[in-house]
């Protein structure tokens, strides 16, 4: 133990690096795990679009969207979300509802957003459209 202490005092810069990322691991960790909205990959994705009628929300910008989504999504840039001009996607409040963007990191933000607008439960696509492609799964152009 001795050895540590030691450590720490000749090394505080190292030493506070350390309790930084182990507290934003640990912040993290607990945020994913009591929030709200949840992750789904490719495969639980399918199955919510297939057996419980998800919804799709497609973040993107409209020349992402443009380039290829998945079958039936809706486009809804952030924007529309924060201003709760959520259009179609109104009526689906009860219905799951999968959040999509091109990586899977900006998606959680919009997912927050929609779940503070009543929708009770919403998923974000793990990934995002880069892994979904990469998975050589179906994307459409049809507006």
């Amino acid at each position: 133990m001795q050895e540590y202490l030691d450590f720490a005092a000749n090394n505080p810069l190292l030493t506070a690096a350390w309790f930084g990322l182990a507290g934003t691991l640990i912040y993290t960790t607990m945020r994913a795990r009591f929030s709200p909205v949840k992750a789904v990959n490719n495969h639980a994705a399918t199955m919510l679009i297939n057996r419980e009628n998800a919804v799709v929300v497609d973040i993107r910008t409209i020349d992402e969207f443009g380039r290829g989504h998945l079958a039936g999504a809706h486009n809804l840039i952030m924007s529309q979300i924060q201003e709760n001009n959520l259009g179609q996607v109104e009526k689906h409040k009860d219905d799951p509802i999968i959040v999509v963007c091109e990586t899977g990191m900006s998606a959680n933000a919009a997912a927050r957003a929609l779940h503070k607008h009543g929708f009770k439960r919403v998923y974000t696509l793990a990934g995002g459209m880069a892994q979904w492609r990469a998975d050589n799964l179906p994307v459409t152009k049809k507006r």
